[in-house]
Formats: C-alpha cells, structure tokens, sequence
C-alpha cells in the first residue's frame, strides 16, 4: 500500500495594523506546497492598505488567473515578484508614500 502526503499551504505572513487615523494595513503570505502558472514563485499573497471609509488604496495580490499585480486606486498594473522582502519593501514603501500625502 502507498501512501501519499497532501501537503497544504502554510501560512508564513498575517498581519493586521490598524492606524489611529483609522486606516488598514493588511499583510498576508502562504507557501503553497508547489509551484503553479499563476505563481510560479510558490506563494500566494494579500497585501492591503484603505482609508478608514473602506476605499482601498493600494493592493498587491495574484489572485488565480491574474498572477501578480498590485491595485493603486481604480488602477490594476502588473508587479514583477522578486521575493518576500521586496514584496514587502514594495508595499510599505507605497503605505508610507500615500500616508506622507494625507492631510
């Protein structure tokens, strides 16, 4: 008899920062068990920042069928995917760009 493992996603990154101003900063990462088309670097991700109203205001995700790019405003462009740090430099330095312009 064999066995086969079913290996899931794991979860590496979640992370939920909520700003006095009332704004949200969300941050979330899995690594998937393989590489697929959409996402050849093998992880899936989520990272959102909105206005307290619920506007969003920048977003990074590769949802299926999309692969990675990131959202600004109404906006949806392509992100070239490096790794988890840059991932992550990307993104707060977009936070802290559209926060230094709030009154």
């Amino acid at each position: 008899m064999v066995y086969y493992a079913i290996m899931k996603a794991v979860e590496i990154i979640n992370l939920k920062v909520g700003y006095v101003d009332g704004s949200i900063r969300e941050m979330v990462v899995w690594k998937l068990p393989r590489p697929s088309i959409d996402r050849p670097h093998g992880f899936k991700y989520r990272f959102h920042y909105e206005h307290q109203s619920g506007t969003t205001w920048i977003r990074y995700d590769n949802e299926r069928g999309k692969g990675d790019h990131r959202h600004v405003g109404k906006k949806e462009e392509p992100y070239l995917f490096r790794n988890i740090e840059k991932l992550v430099a990307d993104f707060m330095a977009d936070v802290k760009h559209i926060r230094s312009k709030k009154p």
